[in-house]
């Protein structure tokens, strides 16, 4: 295994491949190359002598400035090197791009469920939840009751009404097992802190999200609880369920015009669980592998995950970008610094003048409020040779591949358009998968060096491991290793077929992943503050 890797001809640093000593020699293309301090794997080293302000660069691009002067072979770190990214104003070159042969994957198919508007799931939800936090407690009632239902105990009164729905008989004895009948549908709750107080457009901003959770091919149905006078008025929800013109069942209820609690519970498990039982008929039969939407994150990223998982995504990404399917690339803050070969892969200048609009509104609020993009990149990424936020940005835009770039989308827009598009929300691992799902992602890809247990209560979140040693550390949490691209030089191309066909098996139910198998189901909506 080489020392270190040298990703682009125009770099002018490399990444320690394992912990370097001071006194290393390396040869770099035929250029003699000696180790002047201590690299710990992972982290970025200099090609060059820097003077202050010489600009750094990583993957062809600006990822940073030596704020002082740095000898080749040292170390780049916080103490000598700050975020810098080129200024951008426009597409300023044609994007040229070769689809992959996928001859062979257009005969492929998962095993989904098909909606009537065209959509094909990955899972087959009934999905309950609130449009304000005053029925959080309602909420939290009814998943307890619905859980409790498959491992009998002395039943309440809604608990009773419930088992009787389902079994059609009476409740069985705290001591007898029960095998669930609905075994082709899961029954998901949500809850959130939103819906009330903050601003209307907070409310506005609640209802389109939901809506596109309802929207979501996963999703077979909704129960939803209003309180009644909060600012996300059922209206509201109403009209952004109309934007998206779903026909799927949505049962509303209003707990002011309904009495006491047990009446109005009563009620919503009555009105519920026929369509429930609806919904479990639904069986999953072949479709291709264009109807899959795979939105593209990262968590906990280190030094690794530019090199080998997020290009693995972006191998995926460009297969099914070629085959016909749909792949989002969200969280803006961790864009800052590539938006020039973005903008140039724009498919239109609709798109590339969208996207710079929306960065640089988000960038404009961040700084007004005291922050920036480059406080992005968190103690973890630091720690693992992420210091700068484009350094961070060059990386986790391999995620998206080389395709051409369909769509850009704002905060809750769902995404139609085949191929890649663009998703404005923050890095914040949970606010980034809610907005992921919520804009029609049917399975999440999720690369991590560090590890993290992130879930969605919705689509099925695929963990990544960067590095092999995750892998063996958190294998509870982690469902797919490219760390072996380092550890056994296997090639993206044998990495990415292996994670493509990891993804139809979940696709088609036959592998459940970690936080779907732990119950992460996290759901953050973003407020549209200042959220790195």
């Amino acid at each position: 295994m080489s020392a270190f890797l040298k990703i682009n001809e125009s770099d002018n640093v490399a990444v320690a491949l394992e912990n370097l000593a001071p006194g290393t020699p390396l040869d770099i293309a035929g250029s003699k190359l000696e180790i002047k301090e201590t690299i710990p794997l992972k982290h970025k080293f200099a090609l060059q002598d820097f003077e202050p302000g010489a600009p750094l660069h990583m993957y062809g691009v600006l990822v940073g400035e030596a704020t002082e002067k740095i000898n080749q072979g040292a170390l780049i770190s916080l103490k000598n090197t700050k975020h810098k990214t080129q200024k951008v104003t426009g597409k300023t070159a044609a994007w040229e791009w070769t689809p992959p042969n996928v001859e062979s994957l257009k005969q492929r198919s998962f095993m989904g469920y098909h909606r009537k508007d065209g959509q094909v799931g990955t899972a087959n939800i009934w999905l309950f939840f609130p449009l304000v936090f005053c029925e959080n407690r309602n909420i939290q009632s009814l998943k307890n009751i619905f859980e409790k239902i498959f491992h009998p105990t002395p039943p309440d009164p809604l608990e009773e009404l419930l088992h009787h729905m389902v079994y059609q008989k009476k409740a069985k004895s705290q001591n007898e097992s029960v095998k669930a009948p609905l075994d082709n549908i899961e029954v998901r709750f949500l809850t959130h802190q939103g819906g009330c107080g903050g601003t209307r457009e907070d409310a506005q901003s609640l209802a389109a999200l939901l809506a596109g959770y309802v929207n979501n091919p996963n999703v077979a149905g909704a129960t939803v609880l209003s309180l009644g006078c909060q600012n996300l008025e059922i209206t509201v929800f109403k009209e952004a369920l109309a934007k998206n013109k779903t026909d799927k069942p949505v049962l509303i209820f209003d707990q002011q015009t309904e009495g006491t609690t047990e009446q109005f519970l009563k009620k919503v498990i009555a009105s519920s669980v026929p369509e429930i039982i609806k919904a479990n008929a639904l069986e999953r039969k072949p479709a291709p592998l264009s109807k899959l939407t795979i939105g593209l994150e990262c968590g906990g990223s280190d030094g690794f995950s530019g090199i080998t998982a997020n290009p693995a995504l972006g191998y995926v990404s460009d297969q099914l970008a070629a085959l016909g399917g749909k792949a989002i690339l969200a969280e803006f803050p961790e864009l800052s610094g590539v938006e020039q070969e973005l903008v140039n892969r724009c498919a239109n200048e609709e798109a590339g003048k969208k996207f710079l609009h929306l960065m640089k509104n988000y960038e404009k609020a961040a700084i007004e409020a005291g922050s920036g993009f480059d406080m992005n990149p968190s103690p973890g990424n630091i720690k693992d040779g992420l210091i700068t936020d484009a350094m961070k940005s060059a990386g986790a835009a391999k995620k998206a591949g080389n395709a051409p770039i369909q769509s850009v989308l704002d905060y809750t827009e769902f995404a139609n358009a085949a191929g890649v598009s663009l998703l404005c929300t923050p890095g914040n691992d949970v606010e980034s998968t809610t907005a992921l799902a919520g804009s029609g992602a049917n399975i999440i890809l999720f690369t991590t060096g560090l590890g993290t247990p992130t879930g969605n209560p919705i689509t099925p979140v695929i963990k990544v491991a960067s590095n092999s040693a995750l892998m063996e550390r958190m294998p509870d949490i982690i469902d797919f290793d490219c760390g072996t691209m380092i550890t056994k030089k296997e090639s993206l191309e044998t990495i990415g077929k292996a994670l493509l066909e990891y993804i139809i098996d979940v696709a088609s139910g036959t592998i459940k992943t970690k936080a779907t198998a732990l119950n992460q189901h996290d759901f953050i909506p973003w407020k549209r503050g200042v959220s790195l």
